[in-house]
């Protein structure tokens, strides 16, 4: 299995900039892909961001021009740049994985606040 250990998030002003990394623990190697979820009050969880293993990488709409993910593979850690955020973006973000050989599960961090004040 694999576990993720995430970090991030915060109070910032609309405009502003945040990062999120996750570090990933266990059977790294079986990783096919990672990113963030964001799941905002009312609102269903969606896909923000993910990066495959040969390093595609994949946006929803509204994150497109403002949001990277990246990867540092030395360090098993994906990065979530958030530029210019908008009060839209305030959600609780979950980096998540996944995983397996033949059989494929997900993993999930323990979730960041992102809170974005007009």
């Amino acid at each position: 299995q694999v576990q993720l250990v995430e970090s991030g998030g915060g109070l910032v002003q609309a405009g502003g900039s945040l990062r999120h990394s996750c570090a990933a623990y266990g059977r790294i190697l079986s990783i096919k892909n990672k990113g963030w979820h964001r799941k905002a009050p009312e609102k269903q969880r969606e896909l923000v961001a993910s990066i495959t293993s040969g390093g595609i990488t994949n946006y929803v709409d509204s994150a497109k021009g403002r949001f990277t993910i990246s990867r540092d593979s030395a360090k098993n850690t994906v990065y979530l740049q958030m530029n210019s955020l908008k009060p839209e973006d305030t959600a609780v973000y979950y980096c998540y994985c996944t995983a397996g050989v033949g059989t494929y599960y997900s993993s999930w961090g323990q979730g960041t606040q992102v809170t974005v004040s007009s």
